[in-house]
């Protein structure tokens, strides 16, 4: 299956750990060969790099691993591809401006005969399943809230009943920020852990490297890290309930909701 990395955080942070041990796993130490990708906000800014093959083997992922992006809204993908060809327009994450806001969408799962009707403003470039979820949610948005951003809790609520929707077509695991909230769907698996004072030595599972987050992080600093599989063997991750939303800001959980009345069919994989 593919795997996913998001970092929600009250001050803008860099992920280069925890990505060191992240695309070890983009055919290195697991099979997500199929290409990775990387969005960091800056404000209202965004820096998006996708690449079409195995992040353990790229020079450009080994960069992103060793400079500093600071963020406060991280989202991350490897890919084992099973719908649309190995190519640069199917790698995730993908972007979308809505409400002068870059979003940003990146998803584990596979959905099972899901071909909705796009209106032109949202229109996929590629030809995965993802990017297809993806553009149906901005779509849909917008044809529910209209011109104007709806306050978080009604969004939040509305985003509910999509991933009920898209759960029925299959597995659904996704991560959408907009660079203020960072909204997380388990569908099947997903984990969490928050970073806060006082800080110790995290591991990676991945690689045999630790890192003394004392030294490395602002006492102030309160942050939330997800991933598929966790991605230290030495923190308490939590695992999400499948069929569960949540949302966090600021590295706090804001809201969870349940989203168990979606059915899983039969046949559906969690990849993408």
């Amino acid at each position: 299956m593919c795997q996913l990395l998001g970092l929600n955080s009250n001050l803008p942070t860099d992920i280069c750990f925890s990505f060191k041990g992240f695309k070890a796993r983009g055919g290195g130490t697991d099979i997500h060969a199929d290409g990775w990708g990387i969005a960091f906000f800056d404000g209202p800014g965004l820096h998006i790099v996708n690449e079409p093959q195995p992040s353990c083997r790229s020079r450009l992922a080994e960069m992103i691993s060793h400079h500093p992006f600071p963020a406060s809204n991280i989202v991350a993908h490897i890919r084992k591809a099973t719908v649309g060809a190995v190519r640069l327009e199917n790698t995730h994450p993908f972007s979308r401006e809505q409400w002068g806001s870059n979003w940003v969408f990146a998803h584990n799962g596979t959905l099972l005969d899901f071909t909705p009707d796009f209106d032109g403003r949202f229109r996929p470039v590629g030809t995965t399943d993802s990017e297809r979820a993806f553009c149906w949610l901005m779509q849909e948005m917008r044809r529910r809230f209209g011109d104007v951003r709806p306050p978080l809790e009604v969004l939040f609520g509305w985003l509910g009943e999509a991933a009920i929707t898209l759960t029925r077509h299959g597995v659904i695991n996704f991560l959408l920020s907009d660079g203020d909230v960072m909204l997380a769907h388990c569908s099947t698996r997903l984990h969490y852990v928050i970073r806060q004072a006082p800080f110790g030595e995290v591991h990676l599972q991945d690689a045999d490297l630790g890192l003394d987050l004392t030294a490395s992080l602002d006492p102030d600093m309160r942050a939330v890290l997800l991933a598929t599989v966790p991605l230290t063997r030495n923190e308490d991750w939590v695992a999400m309930p499948a069929g569960s939303l949540w949302a966090f800001r600021e590295g706090t959980v804001l809201a969870t909701a349940d989203t168990l009345a979606g059915r899983i069919p039969e046949g559906a994989q969690a990849c993408s």
